[in-house]
């Protein structure tokens, strides 16, 4: 049984279906199967980079505000708190690093998703057998974290646990397109999300998303 068994059939039951490429169904959805290869794709590895660094800027900002009142603050006080700063960065980072590996390996270097898409929005959720993966992982690396008292490993855990993500077009403040790795960025102000597809439907996807994003900034 395929993984588009439980939808609508396509509009055109002639022309035989490769599942990853978009397809219009008598919904009125476009549905194909999007799919990663995490060893040469590092987007979702530069994804959580990117989230860990601003959690750890974060708290080098935070805890320079709290010391700015100290006399010998920026003589001293501002290059400890860059170099404490600097080392938990890079731990949260070589950390994430080993667990996107990891992750990578027990999915057999595939990350599978589901995509369907309208003109209000679109939602991609993992395929099932990955899904059940992806939870077990989150919560044996959150139970580590937990019992280790690390919250970078617990945030680790908790992040893999999701599996399914929607984005309403409406609320879309930009989009950002990379055709060579067949990805296309779709932010919103707290929520980011990604489109994955093969180089046939680039375009086509592309400007879908443009046209009924309407607001958003193309970066």
């Amino acid at each position: 049984m395929n993984e588009l068994d439980n939808y609508t059939k396509p509009v055109s039951l002639d022309d035989p279906i490769d599942e990853r490429r978009v397809s219009l169904y008598p919904d009125g959805v476009y549905r194909w199967i999007g799919e990663v290869n995490l060893y040469k794709n590092p987007t979702i590895l530069f994804m959580l980079w990117k989230i860990f660094f601003w959690i750890c800027f974060g708290i080098f900002v935070m805890t320079s505000l709290f010391d700015i009142g100290n006399r010998d603050f920026f003589w001293h006080g501002f290059l400890e708190n860059l170099k404490f700063c600097g080392f938990i960065t890079g731990g949260f980072l070589l950390l994430v690093l080993i667990s996107y590996l990891v992750y990578a390996m027990i999915m057999k270097g595939r990350y599978t998703v589901v995509f369907e898409m309208g003109k209000n929005g679109f939602t991609h959720r993992q395929i099932a057998s990955q899904a059940d993966k992806a939870q077990k992982i989150s919560m044996l690396t959150t139970l580590a974290g937990l019992l280790s008292h690390n919250p970078t490993t617990m945030g680790v855990g908790l992040n893999a646990s999701r599996t399914e993500m929607s984005t309403d077009f409406s609320k879309v403040k930009s989009i950002q397109g990379f055709p060579r790795r067949g990805l296309i960025k779709v932010n919103q102000t707290l929520e980011k999300n990604q489109l994955y597809v093969l180089p046939e439907d680039y375009e086509f996807v592309w400007d879908f998303v443009k046209e009924n994003c309407s607001q958003a900034r193309i970066k």
